[in-house]
């Protein structure tokens, strides 16, 4: 299932990030959380993506304004890509960093 606010997929009735039971089966275009990463390793993870032309879109989990005072390095970077792209960005995460990514 996913949950259009949290932009997560999930199985359940509930979405497990807001508790929202407003939820529906995922479309092609809606953006799926991929992972989230620190300032250095989304950087990497962007060129990947990039190189693999699937599209995506970042969000700073602080903001820009609290990452400006403690230091852009402390940043952490949620990656969102469509869900007709989610499997092999997926594939691309795991094999970068060597873990199972979020999904």
């Amino acid at each position: 299932m996913y949950c259009e606010e949290c932009r997560v997929l999930f199985e359940g009735a509930r979405c497990p990030v807001c508790g929202s039971r407003r939820i529906r089966e995922p479309e092609p275009d809606d953006l799926c959380l991929l992972t989230e990463k620190e300032q250095l390793w989304s950087d990497v993870l962007r060129d990947v993506l990039t190189q693999h032309e699937i599209p995506f879109l970042t969000e700073g989990v602080m903001g820009a304004g609290l990452a400006l005072r403690v230091g852009p390095m402390l940043e952490r970077v949620r990656f969102y890509v469509p869900y007709s792209h989610l499997e092999r960005a997926g594939e691309i995460a795991a094999e970068l960093f060597g873990e199972e990514q979020k999904q």
